[in-house]
């Protein structure tokens, strides 16, 4: 896999990761109270609130490992050389390569082409000979 395709694949895994985050966190954060007008929510004291106080220290952990492998895939990024000139230099060199690449695929397509015409042609006249062949009942 090329580094675009891994950098590509890592902003995918940091957001999947984010996003269970903070799904994760809205679903089993205790209930809080907004207001001294409204009454005081019911405590549920359970098992899992126990791990909810564990759970944001195991995802960001989670997360900060990910956004830790972006930047090393980042790092692992090769320095453009020469510059924007250089660059473009090289953009136009591939191009006129891709170019003559390109003309000579269109020349064997035409020849291919050319040649299945005349093995359709061969075959047809193969089966009108082998048809005629065919003796009289």
């Amino acid at each position: 896999m090329d580094i675009i395709s891994q950098l590509q694949e890592q902003v995918n895994q940091v957001a999947a990761i984010a996003f269970n985050t903070f799904g994760s966190l809205q679903r089993d954060a205790p209930p809080v109270r907004l207001s001294p007008n409204y009454p005081e929510p019911p405590a549920n004291p359970t098992e899992e609130s126990a791990n909810f106080a564990e759970q944001p220290k195991l995802m960001s952990a989670a997360l900060v490992k990910a956004a830790k492998q972006f930047d090393a895939l980042v790092a692992a990024l090769p320095l453009s050389e020469g510059g924007e000139e250089a660059q473009l230099k090289r953009i136009a060199e591939l191009q006129t390569e891709n170019d003559a690449v390109g003309q000579e695929l269109q020349r064997q397509l035409e020849a291919a082409e050319k040649e299945l015409k005349q093995v359709q042609e061969l075959f047809s006249q193969a089966a009108d000979n082998c048809l005629n062949l065919k003796k009289p009942d």
